[in-house]
């Protein structure tokens, strides 16, 4: 009689060898059917959903279970621009998870009563093309290894000679 495999593959309730992972929800789903007439892209960041439309990235949706006082809408924008943004949207504020009073990433609060309303206006501005909101993100450079983690050089002419 064959014994079991220890380590046999499981099979998911569909009989599937292999699982798909689920993706996650997109929060605040209805921002994107919003902008959709700019294709917008998404990608993930920071456990959040980043929005791009074209080169600019302009929201950023969040909700999380921890700290959950930043759910909501992020804008990208830039402190220049805060005032003009806040007589549009009252409840506006920076957002607190990255521990600064003023950054250029504006939060539009999920708890806040107006929440929907000022999402869609903030999506109706990125349609428009308003200039306030969207940044082009930097040029990513890749970080230089320290020269203490880098591998001893080996081979012909390289290292020690006997």
């Amino acid at each position: 009689m064959p014994t079991p495999r220890r380590n046999a593959p499981s099979l998911n309730p569909d009989g599937d060898l292999f699982a798909v992972k689920q993706r996650k929800a997109v929060p605040h789903e209805f921002v994107l059917d919003a902008i959709a007439a700019l294709a917008p892209q998404t990608r993930s960041m920071f456990g959040c959903l980043a929005v791009y439309v074209a080169d600019q990235i302009v929201l950023v949706l969040r909700d999380r279970l921890n700290l959950t006082a930043d759910n909501g809408v992020w804008l990208a924008t830039t402190e220049e621009h805060h005032q003009s943004l806040r007589r549009e949207f009252p409840n506006m504020r920076s957002i607190q998870v990255f521990g600064k009073k003023v950054t250029g990433w504006q939060v539009l609060p999920a708890d806040a009563p107006d929440f929907e309303q000022a999402a869609l206006r903030a999506c109706e501005l990125i349609v428009a093309g308003d200039p306030r909101i969207g940044k082009v993100p930097g040029t990513r450079r890749a970080r230089p290894t320290p020269r203490l983690a880098r591998p001893p050089a080996r081979g012909p002419g390289r290292g020690r000679r006997r």
